[in-house]
């Protein structure tokens, strides 16, 4: 996938937003600082619904959000994480957020290879690179059934 501007990150986070089953998907999301990572996240929730700010949640680890309901679909939560700052996977341990991945809802993650070895599998994962020209080359990895349902 070839994002040339921000619009076509908008665009490709609204497609996946309106397929219902992202409400539940673990989306992992790589790159280098200034990617583009948080602002797909910022995108993708806007799309699936959330008000308010979006910021990133480098500093706090996670920053939860509400999906409202939409058509038949109950309201639900979304956890955005960035492991940038942790040093050890099992940091991630450490800060309880077992449970939060547990939890129903949407997660997405930046920096996942921080605590990679501990994360569950998660359904996609997207991998942004910039380019020379200031566009996004991004390569997108459906890793389970509901991640190749999410791309089919």
């Amino acid at each position: 996938m070839y994002w040339p501007d921000e619009a076509a990150c908008a665009t490709s986070a609204a497609a996946l937003g309106a397929r219902g089953a992202v409400r539940n998907a673990c989306i992992e999301l790589e790159g280098p600082l200034g990617a583009g990572k948080t602002t797909f996240v910022r995108h993708l929730l806007r799309a699936l619904g959330v008000g308010g700010r979006i910021k990133s949640p480098s500093y706090a680890v996670v920053e939860m959000h509400t999906i409202p309901a939409r058509d038949t679909q109950a309201a639900t939560n979304a956890a955005h994480f960035d492991f940038y700052r942790f040093a050890d996977a099992r940091e991630w341990e450490d800060a309880g957020l077992r449970d939060l991945y547990a939890a129903p809802g949407i997660k997405l993650t930046e920096w996942p290879e921080k605590a990679r070895a501990l994360l569950p599998a998660p359904d996609l994962r997207l991998v942004i690179e910039p380019t020379a020209d200031d566009a996004r080359r991004v390569v997108v990895q459906a890793l389970t059934p509901l991640g190749v349902e999410l791309l089919a």
